[in-house]
């Protein structure tokens, strides 16, 4: 264990290490050779004491840099500090027994104060017994270094000198300071300078003498809500003191500041204005400031604002129209909206009219107040008118009329582009209207409903600029002289584009294959991708064999055919031009062109030779043609003889009650009867008015004993039908009960008894000859579909060929 003696020098040791720590001894001592404020750009040294032999190091900044030292003795060293620029911080560590804290040094740079510049004071008049002094004056440059600026102040009231008197400073955050102090009514003279000073050092500035009334300013003044009508408003005005001067401005949204002129002198303590000359409808904004006779105006007032009242509408609206469909039924007139000079109040709604020059008003509207455009019924004779509508009344009509001739008055349009305007010019017309404009409209080309644009001018214009032109958009337009609200005289033009690229599509298309051609359609490409005004299509078809065409289109267009392709298998594609070149590829389409079938032209050739043979061979049967040539005969009933014009009717007037008979009996007795009858009969016959409506069937009764038919002949006659003409048969049969076969049949009109010419009645036996032979390719049916019946006299209307009976009692 050790002793107290051993232990004492130990704890001797330890209590004075805690000492040493617990009283933040230091290790060394540190200090500057300009001292801890210094100008920047200064040069100096910083040294560093060690309390033993031992080297210490020198450190500078955040975090802390070993710096480059030098030896000043065995237990000091330094360091060169070379053009400050900024505030810095210096520390020093030794090595000495036992370890103490480092030892730091804060360096402050800045400048000397600048002399205080620019003092200006004024003197705000409060009450009539006293007021306020304000003086302001630059302090110069930052100087980085805390800094005192006072105001020095000596006052002359009459013979009496007050002062200085000193009075604070405070920073308004820029470069100028302010200080204020308060003065009687008394003083007439004050006397002002500045004193600036920091650590470096001070300045002052020069002194600035000033008489009060050349400085005196009024209190700002105080204004009423305005009250107003359409075209004034009245403003009361506050002061607190009497003033000389009073000045009062007003404006507008948007608009500069108009002063009101100013009145006359020594008012009173409240003033009432009257501001004329406003427009109705308008919101005005005033604000006043006040003078006294001499010195200073007083700060502007707070703004105070009001709206007039409106009017109705002063003037037209400008209206434009779109030209009326093919049907002239209806017509799409557009407005602008007025500026408030002339709508004079917030527009509630539009009225639209059409009224016809001969029955007055035909149509009426109401248009919302946001509405720019309407389709109104329109005809030939009418005109449309469109008035602006606010709470006081209408605005004077804007009329539009489409039925004046136009004439060929503008004979050159020009248009110039430029980078995001085009220029548009003409020449002006030589016979124009007295009071004629024009109008230069403009629209994206297909456009023209929906955003048609126009400027109308003068009539001594001949250009105009077009201004927010989209780039990669194309326009087209036209310039109108207008007379009167319509149309004369319009020069158009189209293709206008101020940027424009390739298009960035193609267009869609269609195909249609019909034998050795394909018709191609196609439909415009999208707006937004033509990048300009297309001026061309172009159509490239290739063949399977790695052959390929191209066609050019217009631009106009949107169908082309193709023709004359050889069979095989054919690509189609698509591209739009612009005047900046070729766009892109369209999607390629694929179709076929079929080679015509030789089969199915062998099979049709020989159908036609099979029926041409046919026909050939039939024509070649005499009885085929006399059965055409009859059916033939029977369709032309303009050929049809009339009996009035026959020879029979002609010799039946000269010889009356008499007609020649050729009876041919049937069955058995047709021998005998021939032979008995050789020489012909005579009938007496009756001729009648008209013929009698019933037919006797007892014949016998009415022919004489020679004439009598054996029974069968004339059961025969009494079933067969009844005819209206005669007709004369001549039948040979191996048996009475064997269907009679016709051997010579003749027709023919009834002829007189032996009257006719001997050559005449050789031709007519010669031509039923012929017509026998003619009937004889029909079936050997019996072609006596009547008896030879004579109910009463015979007249022409019982003698007519009628050709049903013909078809009737023949099949074919």
């Amino acid at each position: 264990m050790a002793t107290m003696s051993q232990t004492w020098p130990i704890f001797t040791a330890v209590l004075a290490l805690a000492v040493q720590l617990c009283t933040g001894e230091k290790s060394c001592a540190i200090w500057s050779s300009a001292g801890p404020v210094v100008q920047r750009d200064s040069s100096f040294r910083v040294y560093c004491a060690c309390k033993c032999e031992r080297k210490g190091s020198m450190f500078s900044g955040h975090p802390p840099t070993q710096q480059s030292h030098r030896d000043f003795n065995s237990t000091a060293i330094y360091f060169n500090v070379v053009n400050i620029t900024k505030s810095r911080t210096f520390s020093c560590r030794c090595t000495c027994p036992p370890v103490l804290d480092p030892c730091g040094l804060d360096i402050s740079a800045g400048y000397l104060p600048d002399q205080p510049k620019n003092i200006s004071c004024i003197y705000k008049v409060k009450s009539n017994e006293s007021g306020v002094v304000l003086c302001t004056w630059n302090r110069g440059r930052d100087t980085y270094l805390r800094n005192s600026s006072v105001l020095l102040v000596r006052t002359v009231s009459g013979n009496h000198t007050a002062g200085p008197m000193t009075y604070r400073s405070s920073s308004k955050g820029t470069d100028s300071l302010t200080a204020s102090f308060i003065v009687p009514s008394s003083v007439q003279l004050v006397s002002v300078w500045v004193r600036a000073q920091n650590p470096l050092g001070s300045a002052v500035s020069t002194i600035t003498n000033y008489t009060l009334s050349d400085i005196a300013m009024p209190s700002t003044p105080e204004l009423g809500h305005p009250e107003c009508s359409s075209r004034e408003c009245i403003i009361r005005v506050k002061q607190p003191v009497r003033i000389q001067h009073l000045e009062i401005q007003y404006r507008a949204e948007a608009q500069t500041w108009t002063s009101y002129p100013d009145s006359a002198l020594q008012m009173g303590l409240i003033q009432v204005r009257a501001i004329s000359a406003l427009e109705p409808s308008r919101l005005y904004h005033f604000r006043a400031r006040s003078k006294f006779s001499s010195g200073l105006w007083s700060e502007w007032s707070t703004d105070v604002s009001s709206r007039t009242q409106e009017e109705a509408p002063s003037a037209e609206l400008d209206v434009w129209y779109a030209e009326p469909a093919s049907d002239f039924q209806s017509l799409r007139v557009y407005w602008k909206e007025a500026n408030m000079s002339i709508s004079r109040g917030k527009i509630i709604e539009y009225k639209v009219g059409v009224y016809s020059q001969n029955s007055g008003l035909v149509f009426s509207a109401n248009i919302s107040a946001d509405a720019r455009n309407y389709s109104a019924p329109f005809c030939a004779s009418c005109e449309v008118i469109v008035w602006a509508c606010n709470s006081k009344g209408l605005s004077p009509p804007a009329r539009i009329t489409t039925h004046h001739t136009k004439a060929n008055l503008l004979k050159l349009v020009q248009v110039t582009k430029g980078n995001h305007s085009v220029t548009i010019s003409w020449r002006k017309p030589e016979t124009a209207p007295q009071h004629a404009a024009y109008v230069v409209e403009w629209y994206p080309e297909g456009h023209k409903l929906e955003e048609l644009r126009w400027v109308r001018l003068g009539l001594n214009d001949n250009h105009t600029v077009i201004t927010g032109v989209k780039p990669f958009e194309c326009y087209e337009g036209a310039v109108h002289v207008v007379d009167n609200g319509s149309s004369v005289s319009v020069a158009r033009f189209k293709g206008v584009t101020t940027v424009e690229s390739a298009p960035t599509a193609a267009p869609s298309i269609q195909e249609k294959v019909e034998g050795n051609k394909v018709e191609v359609t196609w439909m415009e490409i999208p707006r937004g991708q033509r990048q300009g005004c297309i001026t061309s299509y172009t159509i490239y078809l290739e063949c399977g064999s790695g052959h390929w065409q191209n066609h050019s289109v217009p631009a106009s267009e949107r169908m082309h055919v193709i023709k004359d392709l050889s069979p095989a298998v054919y690509s189609l594609w698509m591209t739009a031009s612009t005047a900046a070149g070729e766009g892109l590829a369209g999607q390629k389409v694929k179709f076929f062109i079929q080679q015509e079938s030789q089969l199915s032209l062998l099979v049709v050739c020989v159908v036609v030779f099979m029926i041409a043979l046919f026909l050939l061979c039939l024509c070649q049967s005499s009885a085929v043609k006399q059965r055409f040539w009859v059916f033939f005969q029977c369709l032309m009933l303009s050929d049809v003889p009339d009996p009035a014009n026959s020879k029979w009717a002609k010799e039946c007037t000269q010889e009356k009650g008499k007609m020649k008979l050729q009876l041919q009996p049937s069955n058995s007795n047709v021998t005998e009867a021939a032979e008995e009858e050789e020489e012909p009969i005579l009938v007496d016959v009756e001729e009648l008015p008209k013929p009698s409506s019933d037919i006797d069937t007892d014949v016998s009764s009415q022919l004489p004993p020679q004439t009598r038919l054996s029974p069968l002949t004339e059961s025969t006659m009494l079933l067969s039908p009844l005819t209206t003409y005669i007709k004369s048969l001549s039948h040979d049969s191996d048996s009475s009960y064997h269907t009679q076969t016709s051997l010579d049949t003749t027709v023919d009109y009834i002829s007189s008894h032996g009257m006719g010419n001997m050559d005449e009645e050789d031709q007519e036996e010669e031509d039923q000859e012929e017509f026998a032979e003619m009937l004889g390719f029909f079936p050997s049916l019996n072609m006596v579909t009547g008896p030879l019946a004579f109910g009463g006299k015979l007249t022409l209307d019982a003698v007519k060929i009628d050709c049903n009976d013909f078809f009737q009692n023949n099949n074919f």
